[in-house]
């Protein structure tokens, strides 16, 4: 599979294993040192071919996407989950797109989106609190759940009202994942 979009990547290890996946020009941000050399280049690939950030599913990872998005609008976002990027060896709890499997990274790329800002969505703060997504003693697991279904990356409880509207999720999409969210609580019991 070719992508035509330069991928955004954190290092030389992410850009090994994406090209074990796909056919694909990355830019390195080298981790969080990202400076406004790369933040140039990536506007440049930006305007010629277009970009998809996908960086590691920690904090790390989501605070490099927010300094790309926010300095280069109009990009693309691909995400793997934890369970995706964790690292398979019991001695090695780390998380990484390096970790992923190639099918994974095949499906973030296939799934990837684009943020649109200032779009109307139905979903309000009261749904999230209403559905046990924030505060409550199983908001955290919830909330991780639910960014698997909704293929929208893990949140806290402050983001998950941005990343919902940012991707344009609809009531019913997110009514839909939660009630499976729910249904596979009551299972596990």
């Amino acid at each position: 599979m070719k992508i035509k979009e330069v991928i955004v990547v954190e290092g030389r290890d992410d850009t090994a294993k994406i090209r074990q996946a796909v056919d694909a020009d990355t830019i390195e941000t080298n981790g969080s040192a990202i400076n406004e050399g790369i933040l140039n280049q990536i506007r440049h690939a930006q305007v010629k071919r277009g970009v998809i950030i996908f960086t590691d599913p920690d904090y790390p990872g989501e605070r490099i996407r927010h300094i790309v998005d926010q300095a280069v609008p109009g990009c693309k976002h691909a995400f793997l989950t934890r369970d995706e990027a964790r690292a398979r060896n019991p001695h090695n709890n780390s998380l990484g797109i390096e970790h992923a499997s190639v099918i994974a990274i095949k499906q973030a790329l296939q799934d990837v989106y684009e943020l649109k800002e200032n779009e109307t969505n139905e979903i309000t703060k009261e749904d999230l609190v209403k559905r046990g997504l924030i505060g409550g003693p199983n908001a955290s697991s919830r909330r991780d759940r639910l960014g698997e279904l909704l293929q929208i990356g893990h949140t806290n409880g402050k983001q998950l009202l941005k990343r919902l509207t940012m991707f344009q999720i609809t009531y019913l999409q997110f009514d839909n994942a939660i009630k499976q969210v729910l249904q596979e609580e009551t299972n596990d019991k």
